[in-house]
Order: structure tokens, then C-alpha cells, then sequence
């Protein structure tokens, strides 16, 4: 698994060890069983970003500590440059930007996510709140509580994210989107 897995797998352990909490009572409180959790801690699995949003969430810290290690203080505004965000690779396939990284409390998470071709299956997951996505280059397939539906540049969808879903890149090229989870 890459460096930054691993590193975002140690604030996993060094949050729970700081709350003082078991694995069973961590993986409790954030809706996962103990072997999830325990894997996750380990670094040597795939850290699914629903998962990080919602580990902030049940423990109140911001998901920008637990993806870097900082955390955000703009209280006002914060401005993302083109190409900049703070990033987790999760998979050689998936690769996230968070564009509101140094904004202490954000109510929203917009990511700029891409998913490179080589996802050649969806895997489905599931998180609190809804999400939007914008696509701004190429073309997926998102499948949304057992629907599969096509989206090319400029067009969005908006949806519960309670459902199981996911996407993939399509078209043999590699699919950008805006993601904003709610």
C-alpha cells in the first residue's frame, strides 16, 4: 500500500489511542465491524474516503488532519490554486484533491476527484449525507442504489449518499469530476 495510506492509517490509531477507545468501541461508534476498522489501522489496506469523512465526524476533527496531518485555519475564506489541493491517492486507480482543505469547520467537502481508466470494475460504498458530482473531463458510469447511468462532460447528478454506489471511468480515457459531499 502507498506512503500516504499508511501515514493517514497512523492518525487513524494515534485519534483512537488520544480518545482512549478500543478497536471495538472506535469501530462501533463509526459503523464499521472490528476487522474493518483493524484494517484500516493497519495501512495495508485501502482507506475509502467515506470512511475518513466519516471517522471526522464521529470524533470531530477535521478531515484534512486525518488526510495530512495539518489542520486548516481560514475562517473567512481559502483560495485552492488549479492543481494544488491536499491529495490522497487511495488506490493507483482513484485519486482525490480536497479543495477546501484549509477552511476550518467547512459545512460541504468538494473534491476533485479523478479516476483513472484502469478501475475496470464499480465498487460500491456508502456515507452519511448527499453528494453532487460535475463532471469536468471525460466520461463515467455511476451506479446508484442498483442504477447505471452514463455521465459525460457538463453533466452532474445529485443523490443520496446513503445508497450503495460508484463510478468508473469510461471511454478508455481517465474521468475528472467535482464531487461535493453534503
Amino acid at each position: 500500500m502507498n506512503t500516504q495510506i499508511k501515514q493517514i492509517a497512523e492518525r487513524l490509531r494515534g485519534l483512537r489511542d488520544a480518545l482512549n477507545l478500543s478497536v471495538a468501541q472506535a469501530a462501533k461508534k463509526c459503523g464499521v465491524t472490528e476487522t474493518e476498522y483493524s484494517n484500516f489501522e493497519s495501512g495495508e489496506f485501502d482507506i475509502p474516503m467515506s470512511f475518513i469523512f466519516q471517522v471526522a465526524q464521529t470524533f470531530d476533527v477535521e478531515t484534512t488532519a486525518l488526510i495530512s496531518g495539518e489542520d486548516p485555519h481560514a475562517v473567512s475564506f481559502f483560495v485552492t490554486r488549479c492543481g494544488t489541493g491536499a491529495s490522497v491517492e487511495r488506490t493507483k486507480c482513484y485519486k482525490y484533491h480536497s479543495l477546501a482543505h484549509g477552511f476550518r469547520n467547512a459545512k460541504v467537502k468538494p473534491l476533485e476527484v479523478v479516476v483513472d481508466s484502469c478501475q475496470k470494475e464499480v465498487t460500491l460504498n456508502t456515507h452519511a449525507g448527499q453528494e453532487f458530482n460535475l463532471i469536468l473531463e471525460g466520461s463515467m458510469q455511476i451506479s446508484i442504489a442498483e442504477n447505471d447511468i452514463i455521465l459525460n462532460k457538463g453533466d452532474s447528478i445529485y443523490f443520496d449518499a446513503t445508497k450503495p454506489h460508484g463510478m468508473k471511468a469510461i471511454g478508455g480515457e481517465n474521468v475528472k469530476f467535482l464531487a461535493v459531499i453534503i
